[in-house]
């Protein structure tokens, strides 16, 4: 889908090129131009683009899922955050295990501030999954020791930020982390883990720099990719409504 419109933009612009030339040494640079909406509109421009727009709208505008449901990003745990984290997650272990990591990866977490838009109930058209990721990030994973998983559970307790995670369970209390789950289970200190995440945070994004501490594998799938995949297989969407981050006497920290 990107790569069309890719070659849409493209063969517009050849067709510009071809057309209308440039001649710089017109040009007054000591003149202003005064743009505005009472300036004439070029028909032959128009006539140009106009297949083009119309195509790129159509796209736009497709349906490819349904909510019943706000999907919005408001809230420690909410459901759009959740699901675009188990998003990232479900493409991350798909790509993993035909990569040569058999037991996939362990966990997810992206950044709630990436998250740009909310989808209001009803049908989810192609636009407004643009709308909620309008970047190139790609997937990244990385492989940590359990023991520097404690700087992933620490950011959290320092920030109380609503950065969704997927198969993460993380409870505070004041200025204790009291639980710090990975699949359900306590983290072991020499083990291997997989987290994936998105290539802003695996370089320090939001003050991520926990990150460090691992190896970066990078999977070459875009964010905004994976989720129009994943929109489209699911006709119907289920919203997570489960706790993942747990703040107990939760600080007064604002949230996205």
């Amino acid at each position: 889908m990107k790569i069309k419109f890719l070659l849409i933009a493209s063969a517009f612009l050849s067709v510009t090129a071809c057309k209308t030339p440039l001649n710089i040494a017109k040009v007054s640079p000591e003149k202003n131009i005064s743009l505005s909406k009472d300036l004439p509109e070029d028909q032959h421009f128009k006539n140009v683009i106009e297949p083009y727009k119309l195509e790129v709208e159509g796209k736009m505008n497709a349906k490819i899922s349904h909510t019943a449901v706000d999907l919005n990003k408001q809230g420690d745990n909410s459901n759009l955050g959740n699901l675009l984290a188990d998003y990232t997650f479900e493409g991350a272990d798909d790509w993993a295990k035909k990569n040569g990591i058999p037991a996939g990866v362990d966990g997810a977490v992206i950044n709630v501030g990436g998250i740009r838009s909310t989808i209001g109930a009803g049908d989810i058209l192609t636009k407004h999954v643009y709308e909620v990721m309008p970047f190139e990030n790609e997937v990244v994973i990385v492989k940590m020791k359990g023991s520097d998983l404690q700087g992933l559970f620490d950011y959290y307790l320092k920030t109380q930020k609503n950065n969704p995670v997927a198969h993460l369970y993380i409870e505070t209390d004041n200025d204790q982390v009291t639980k710090g789950l990975i699949k359900g289970k306590e983290v072991i200190p020499n083990q291997d883990y997989y987290i994936a995440t998105s290539d802003y945070l695996a370089l320090g994004g939001d003050n991520m720099a926990f990150f460090g501490k691992g190896e970066l594998i990078s999977t070459g799938l875009r964010l905004r990719d994976l989720f129009l995949e994943k929109f489209i297989s699911n006709p119907e969407i289920v919203a997570p409504k489960d706790i993942r981050l747990n703040f107990k006497n939760k600080k007064n920290k604002t949230n996205e």
